[in-house]
């Protein structure tokens, strides 16, 4: 069975959040980098505004850091965000950029010391869905039955409206007793951009009283659209007021190429659950009780009297 070394993962994360060229680690002997031409030298990845139905030409170089030949295969992927929030890189299973990137070789020998500039080619569907795209070029040596691979992001906006947006899913709020309440949500990137939310949680009770605000929640990882991801957040504090609101608000950001960051407007989505006020409940008991004894005297006292 085929394993997959675990730097894949580190490599190809590096690269789609722009932190550089993929630089191998002491056990993968090779450098990948993208190639200087008309599109600019030293670029840490691809990123391209394309009309749908056009076509893209670039390339990239492999170096070869060790003392032996290098066999590499070569191939793309679409990006997806992975459970703990970082990039990875699809394979077979792609069904967007990485079917669009087609190199012209499917291997690439490079000897020692030496460089190989690979050119590849980027066919964007006629059809091509408006908005944010984002997929890689792969690079892979096999040896022993571990797979190391190794990636450099291409991010691709087509022409037309961009429609960022965001929506909060499967909100639950859970009230543990003691003051402690969970909400819980997903959230949605139901746009054609890819988007973090920066985001807050509370519960309130009766008519927005009692509100408890939950401790600054971390942004969302970058979502590409169609993509969700899992929220739990607790909230101290909470009054066992009856009737509990859960509210959350997203705030979406969205960062183009040159990094600069955008807000849009905020959603908000609330939801509901019921709690026993023992304490309340008691106190009624205890009233209860107590003109239940009240009527009992005064029936005695006024029969004593008769």
């Amino acid at each position: 069975m085929l394993r997959v070394q675990g730097t894949l993962l580190l490599a190809v994360g590096l690269v789609v959040l722009g932190a550089g060229t993929a630089v191998a680690d002491d056990t993968v002997p090779w450098q990948v980098k993208t190639a200087s031409n008309s599109y600019g030298s030293s670029r840490a990845n691809y990123s391209y505004t394309v009309a749908a139905g056009s076509q893209v030409q670039d390339a990239f170089v492999v170096v070869n850091r060790g003392k032996a030949a290098l066999d590499l295969a070569v191939s793309a992927g679409d990006a997806f965000t992975t459970s703990t929030g970082q990039l990875d890189l699809r394979g077979a299973d792609s069904k967007d950029v990485g079917t669009w990137v087609h190199a012209d070789r499917s291997q690439v020998k490079v000897l020692p010391g030496k460089s190989v500039e690979v050119p590849f080619k980027i066919a964007v569907p006629a059809d091509a869905r408006p908005g944010d795209h984002l997929g890689g070029v792969i690079t892979s040596l096999t040896q022993n039955d571990v797979e190391r691979r190794l990636a450099i992001r291409i991010r691709l906006r087509v022409s037309g409206e961009l429609k960022p947006s965001l929506a909060v899913e499967d909100l639950k709020v859970n009230y543990a007793g003691n003051g402690d309440a969970t909400v819980a949500y997903e959230i949605r990137n139901t746009g054609n951009t890819i988007a973090a939310a920066r985001q807050t949680a509370s519960v309130s009770g009766p008519f927005g009283q009692l509100k408890s605000q939950s401790a600054a929640i971390a942004d969302s990882p970058q979502l590409l659209p169609g993509e969700s991801w899992k929220v739990s957040v607790p909230v101290r504090d909470v009054t066992p007021a009856g009737r509990l609101t859960g509210a959350v608000e997203l705030l979406p950001l969205v960062t183009d190429a040159a990094g600069s960051t955008a807000t849009f407007a905020a959603v908000q989505t609330t939801t509901h659950a019921w709690t026993i006020p023992w304490v309340v409940v008691v106190l009624l008991v205890l009233v209860i009780v107590a003109a239940v004894l009240v009527i009992r005297r005064v029936r005695a006292t006024r029969r004593q009297a008769a």
